[in-house]
């Protein structure tokens, strides 16, 4: 929810109702999957302090959008090693001793996948879809863990299950049927990403620009305005004009 909000509000990107409420949809299904049948309050300091965690990953979702447009093995690489340095820093300090070879090993080998391999592909996702979108769609991993719970470890469906499962999906289509097309304009730009010669990347390229495709090199976009459906990647992080207007935006979605 941070992740969105801040995309939303701070960052200036996109929303409408349908992205809003399959956001919400979601949310509420990991809602759902949490619940245990009752409601206890046991003070402010352990919820705090979660959401002040959720609070600093939406925060630092938003700047890796900025940056997507890179290596996402490299920009992967550098937050796992400035967060990981960061994080037994703090483990040492407060008493924390090191764990035997083989618990390293059995760590990186789980933190390979379950952060490593995740990390790139989130980046991958902030540079295609925008923030928002990612973060919505990284929201349903209670469901595929309590999904994987169902055939692992043989535990049955409950009733929370089921809702949790209905009201993601159903966040899930409101956000995958999205059509967002209208009229945009693209500013001069100029730089350096992995991409393919698409409607967007119509340059010539220079002696020694690499060959093939997908490749990277720094390269030049020149003033372009078209018209076709996109998402607020790093190429679509322009504003919309709310009121239809002549070849402005169409009732900001079109759904088809």
């Amino acid at each position: 929810m941070f992740t969105a909000l801040l995309a939303w509000i701070v960052f200036r990107e996109n929303v409408d109702r349908r992205i809003a409420f399959g956001m919400s949809l979601i949310v509420l299904g990991g809602v759902a999957l949490s619940w245990e049948g009752r409601a206890d309050f046991g003070g402010l300091a352990g919820p705090a302090a979660v959401a002040a965690a959720c609070l600093c990953w939406g925060i630092d979702n938003n700047p890796t959008q900025k940056v997507s447009g890179g290596d996402p093995v490299q920009v992967a690489m550098l937050k796992g090693l400035v967060a990981g340095t960061v994080n037994v820093g703090i483990a040492m300090s407060l008493g924390a001793h090191w764990p035997a070879s083989s618990h390293v090993g059995a760590a990186a080998l789980l933190g390979f996948f379950s952060y490593g391999v995740s990390l790139v592909l989130l980046v991958l996702g902030l540079r295609h879809l925008g923030t928002a979108r990612t973060g919505a769609y990284f929201s349903l991993a209670p469901f595929i863990g309590a999904g994987l719970s169902l055939i692992v470890w043989r535990e049955r469906p409950n009733t929370a299950f089921v809702l949790g499962a209905a009201c993601m999906a159903a966040g899930l289509w409101l956000h995958l049927t999205e059509r967002h097309e209208h009229v945009h304009a693209h500013e001069e730009l100029e730089h350096t990403h992995a991409h393919v010669h698409d409607e967007h990347h119509r340059h010539e390229h220079r002696a020694g620009d690499p060959a093939g495709e997908a490749h990277t090199h720094a390269h030049r976009h020149e003033p372009l305005s078209h018209r076709h459906p996109h998402y607020p990647d790093i190429h679509h992080r322009h504003g919309h004009n709310h009121a239809p207007t002549d070849g402005g935006d169409t009732g900001n979605m079109v759904n088809e």
